[in-house]
């Protein structure tokens, strides 16, 4: 907290306002159908309205949010389609990728990285901790991605993930389908250490099923 009494430090405003604002579009709290204005978030912060203003500009050019003439922002409605879409393309670019990197020495120096991340995630599962959970699982995807040295698909990857919006979380933590989740990447980074790029292959579209399976929230429709 900055000296004024704000909840992000003035100096990187903007971005971390960004940072806050798409966490909460990911985990839900900011759904779809509701308006969101500059002012009301301002005060929230303890900041002023325009790098406020400026954060949400940057999240509809990111499609994550429209503007709403005269009334302020409105999340941008996610159908099953979009889903879909998502879904799709993330297993045209992560699987094969993942697949690459099996065996890679980058990879076995790092795994001890990797292999906290895992239990970061599954801790974050056993605690409802969703945002906790959504960055450990950023971190771990992204991360080995990072190795294959595609910095255009790690950032094109995160762009989707943004847009794959996990208001079910909630639902999935109390029927234990979070934390069978979140083990998945166990699995996943044993599968890539041993060098076994079909097992890897295989697990990967398992795990990209949540998308439109598990993750898409329920009330998307609501601004439709």
């Amino acid at each position: 907290m900055s000296g004024n009494g704000s909840l992000v430090e003035s100096r990187t405003l903007r971005d971390q306002i960004v940072s806050l604002l798409r966490k909460r579009l990911i985990v839900g709290e900011m759904k779809a159908g509701e308006l969101y204005s500059a002012t009301t978030i301002s005060q929230e912060l303890g900041v002023s309205s325009s790098p406020v203003r400026e954060a949400l500009l940057k999240l509809v050019d990111q499609g994550m949010l429209e503007p709403i003439r005269n009334r302020g922002f409105r999340v941008t409605p996610m159908s099953d389609q979009d889903r879909s879409d998502v879904h799709h393309l993330r297993v045209l670019v992560e699987v094969p990728t993942m697949q690459d990197i099996a065996g890679d020495p980058e990879l076995v120096e790092r795994q001890s990285e990797f292999r906290a991340l895992a239990h970061d995630i599954v801790a974050a599962a056993e605690r409802a901790d969703y945002v906790a959970y959504i960055e450990a699982d950023r971190r771990f995807h992204l991360g080995l991605l990072e190795i294959a040295g595609n910095r255009r698909l790690v950032s094109l990857v995160e762009g989707l993930r943004d847009h794959t919006r996990q208001g079910r979380l909630t639902t999935m933590y109390s029927s234990g389908q979070l934390r069978r989740t979140a083990e998945e990447h166990f699995a996943i980074l044993e599968a890539l250490l041993s060098g076994d790029r079909e097992r890897v292959g295989a697990l990967m579209v398992q795990h990209l099923e949540h998308v439109t399976a598990d993750w898409g929230p329920a009330d998307d429709r609501a601004g439709e």
